[in-house]
């Protein structure tokens, strides 16, 4: 037997289910029966409840069969059923076998998704810059060498991508305002030896229930690198930094190593793609505080400094690190620019619904029986979210309330289940999308516990900078264990909705700025939970 390629995912969470000793025995099994096969290791389709996930291929052009999930105990089995067999004389053994998914683009889950960042993710090899140029890859840039800066400005601006990191700001006039700015400004002393603008990505990923990120960066990091090299072309910036949270081993070391291929296949360095032009680019660590997902706390951390939040003005586009002018994105934002340099602004714009254009990787977690990655436009709603992709609850009770962007989101009942993932839509009921991170929760959460959680999360995570979340988030904490043992129950109810006030609008950051809208969505649309428990003290 030849030419059969075997795919097993070397995303973080195949790893977690066994990945690696599936493959360990794939490849073991086939030498024992003297088969030859080609294993790569690809990222993850984004369907967590099939991991680990193989998929064989026979020959270059063939259709790849799926099985999953796949354990080391079930390896045997699919070798007598002839899962790596390239003959069609097994074609039936093939699909009696229980763990048989068939071709997964044609699954429903699968085929209703419009995938742009992610269209090469469990495709290719991540690590291959050939694997990735045959699948569609640098054409955006090869594009953006011949274009001037502005123009390159232009094209992100009309296609409307706006930062997918949760604020939502229109990603072409962050680019122009970096491109306008002189590359002299700043602090003289600081920017001697250093560039004179710098791209940074935003990769500190700590959100509850997001892994869009992660799964970029494991399963088609050159699509990142594109996009930041593109950037650089764009405003004129040479050096680039990828800010990356510890917590992520696997993400960067698939990040080293897709740098490292793209500086010998001359994507990087002093003559990027051979227009002459320099971009370098590195990786830094953050050690996990997530004040640090905020962009001024990330420079700050950049430059060696504690992070803290920064006042603005000046942002960051203007004096950012080393206090030179800085493109600072997210890794989607990033990646979603190969796609609008290739096939242009107006493809791009034609994904989405009012001024939410092109397409959100939705991460779904929490309680529901089928988690993982939907890329879809903007536009389809919560409800098709969690019942068609999601499957519903895993647990089978009713699915009460689900938050949506990560620790600080709001949380949202069954009655706002319809409504359209869209950055307005959610904003009109006082929620907000976020990074994309959905968590379910079944009927038996506690939304007080909940919004007790919110708060203590602030307490922990805030840099301390400003009054209103360093000392409010502690309160709030306070307030609501009050509130849980009965006592003067409707005096701290207001007491914790003037701290929510005072935290939303007087806190120097989102950290404490956002931190009221799970607290105060609870309060809403839950009361009942709010009620003294019997037995509290």
């Amino acid at each position: 037997m030849s030419g059969v390629k075997v795919y097993v995912p070397r995303d973080a969470t195949a790893l977690a289910l066994g990945a690696d000793a599936v493959a360990r025995a794939i490849v073991e099994t086939a030498q024992r029966r003297g088969l030859d096969i080609e294993l790569v290791r690809n990222g993850s389709r984004g369907m967590f409840w099939l991991e680990p996930l193989v998929e064989v291929q026979s020959g270059n052009a063939g259709a790849r069969v799926a099985y999953g999930p796949v354990g080391v105990h079930d390896v045997a089995g699919l070798f007598e059923a002839g899962a790596f067999d390239a003959s069609p004389s097994a074609q039936d053994g093939r699909r009696a076998h229980a763990l048989h998914r068939g071709a997964i683009e044609e699954s429903a889950w699968f085929a209703r998704q419009q995938r742009l960042c992610f269209a090469r993710v469990g495709i290719t090899d991540p690590l291959s810059v050939e694997d990735y140029v045959a699948h569609g890859g640098y054409r955006g840039l090869r594009n953006a060498l011949v274009t001037s800066g502005a123009e390159i400005v232009a094209t992100v601006t009309e296609s409307g991508l706006r930062g997918r990191g949760g604020a939502a700001f229109p990603t072409g006039i962050k680019w122009k305002t970096v491109l306008d700015a002189p590359s002299g400004i700043g602090n003289r002393e600081s920017g001697i030896g250093r560039a004179a603008k710098y791209v940074v990505c935003n990769a500190d990923e700590g959100d509850s229930g997001t892994f869009s990120d992660r799964m970029l960066m494991e399963g088609d990091p050159l699509c990142l690198i594109e996009g930041m090299t593109i950037a650089g072309v764009a405003v004129g910036a040479t050096q680039g930094y990828i800010y990356l949270r510890s917590e992520y081993p696997h993400a960067h070391r698939a990040l080293q190593a897709a740098i490292a291929n793209a500086y010998a296949a001359g994507w990087l360095g002093a003559d990027v793609g051979g227009s002459g032009r320099r971009f370098d680019l590195e990786v830094r660590l953050g050690a996990g505080a997530y004040i640090c997902g905020e962009e001024t706390s990330l420079l700050d951390s950049l430059e060696g400094k504690r992070g803290q939040v920064r006042f603005k003005p000046p942002l960051p586009a203007i004096k950012g690190l080393f206090g030179r002018p800085t493109v600072i994105n997210n890794v989607i934002s990033f990646a979603s620019v190969p796609t609008i340099l290739d096939r242009g602004a107006a493809f791009y714009r034609d994904f989405g619904v009012g001024r939410s254009r092109g397409t959100l990787p939705i991460q779904l977690a929490g309680n529901l029986r089928r988690t993982g990655l939907v890329e879809r436009a903007f536009g389809l709603t919560l409800r098709e979210l969690l019942e068609d992709y999601g499957g519903g609850s895993w647990s089978g009770r009713p699915i009460r309330a689900v938050q949506v962007g990560g620790p600080l989101g709001a949380y949202l009942p069954e009655s706002r289940f319809d409504t359209a993932l869209d950055y307005e839509a959610f904003a009109a009921v006082g929620a907000m999308l976020g990074h994309g991170g959905i968590v379910a929760f079944d009927d038996t959460v506690d939304m007080l516990e909940q919004a007790r959680y919110a708060m203590e999360f602030c307490a922990a995570e805030s840099c301390g900078k400003c009054t209103p979340c360093r000392i409010g988030s502690t309160r709030g904490v306070e307030v609501i264990d009050r509130i849980r043992a009965g006592i003067e129950r409707d005096g701290n109810l207001v007491v914790l909705n003037d701290l929510c006030e005072t935290m939303r609008y007087g806190s120097l950051c989102a950290l404490g700025g956002l931190t009221p809208d799970p607290v105060v969505s609870a309060l809403r649309h839950f009361p009942e939970d709010f009620e003294p428990r019997v037995g509290a003290a």
